[in-house]
């Protein structure tokens, strides 16, 4: 009987758990590093010049536009941000959007000092894997440049903003996230924003919410270029889903996903069209919906009493429906 010896270097080794632990670190410090100098914490004023509110935002141009939550903003007599490096400034709101939860102010800088703002870089939120690690900078109970970790929990989450509209496909995290927090940047180890947090469950435990960099990107454009977000409406809460190949061939479908409807509103256009829960939405006005932000983008302010056709997967029956959006409502749920 042979006796097989083994070298040290025969047998494959396992990562120490320190190297694990330096090269977690490694990540996100690195992250901080990149998104820090960036991050801002706002004071508000309320009517009177009473002492208001307070949160964090982030500037994500280089001439000084912050993003952050509405319901940090909204409604102040006046708004002041003090930068990570300590300077302070007053601002201006340009717009905000309750419905989403997003709004987006300026820095009143002087223009010898503009270049020396730091921004962030939004990314691509579609593009985050659950179990992905994620940091969450910002200012809870006025603690400046607080950073927290963990990991995205799930995609497909929905929740209704401080204005009653059902936010669709936020990112759940298991990043702590505390009252002052609201506005800062959920970012991945790259530095990358792929959210902008905004709310926590009181009483639970690792579940917190960021609205996708994607309908961020989306909602600034339109608040910088008029100061609102001006939407059509059909009533519909969905969720982002795979569609299956089989059903892809059969349809000659150009998506690979869709929207499925969660939630149909009654008396709600999309009741009226005859849409119900469990149908897939691959397609509106014949232009294709692979998501949620999607169908954000194409319900804006000129579809409003407008006859549109929808296409939609029930079980494996394609369907097109007549469907007439409504102007949006603030007061809608």
């Amino acid at each position: 009987m042979s006796t097989a010896i083994l070298n040290h270097s025969d047998v494959s080794e396992t990562p120490a758990e320190d190297d694990i632990l330096d090269a977690y670190s490694r990540a996100v410090t690195g992250a901080v590093e990149e998104i820090g100098p960036a991050v801002v914490n706002i004071e508000t004023q309320g009517p009177g010049g009473r002492r208001g509110g307070s949160g964090s935002g982030f500037i994500f141009t280089p001439d000084g536009f912050v993003l952050t939550n509405s319901h940090v903003v909204n409604g102040a007599a006046g708004i002041h941000v003090l930068l990570a490096d300590g300077r302070k400034f007053e601002a201006r709101l340009v717009g905000d959007d309750p419905e989403t939860d997003l709004a987006v102010i300026r820095l009143e800088v002087p223009s010898d000092s503009s270049a020396e703002l730091s921004w962030a870089r939004l990314g691509d939120s579609s593009a985050l894997k659950v179990g992905q690690l994620v940091i969450a900078v910002g200012n809870p109970y006025g603690f400046s440049a607080t950073v927290t970790a963990g990991v995205v929990s799930s995609m497909a989450r929905s929740f209704r903003s401080q204005a009653g509209r059902l936010i669709d496909n936020v990112i759940q995290t298991d990043a702590a996230l505390n009252p002052g927090n609201s506005g800062g940047p959920l970012v991945t180890s790259s530095g990358e924003v792929v959210g902008v947090n905004t709310a926590i469950i009181p009483m639970a435990q690792g579940i917190c919410f960021a609205i996708p960099s994607n309908t961020a990107r989306f909602v600034a454009s339109r608040l910088m270029r008029d100061g609102r977000v001006r939407r059509s409406y059909i009533g519909v809460g969905g969720q982002n889903v795979p569609l299956h190949r089989k059903v892809i061939r059969f349809h000659r479908l150009e998506n690979e996903t869709g929207v499925m409807a969660t939630q149909v509103e009654p008396q709600s256009p999309a009741a009226a069209a005859g849409l119900i829960s469990g149908d897939i939405i691959v397609d509106f006005n014949e232009q294709v919906v692979s998501g949620i932000d999607d169908l954000h983008r194409l319900l804006t302010d000129d579809k409003v009493g407008v006859s549109f056709k929808m296409t939609v997967l029930r079980g494996v029956e394609k369907l097109s429906l007549g469907i007439v959006p409504a102007e949006s409502n603030r007061a809608r749920n």
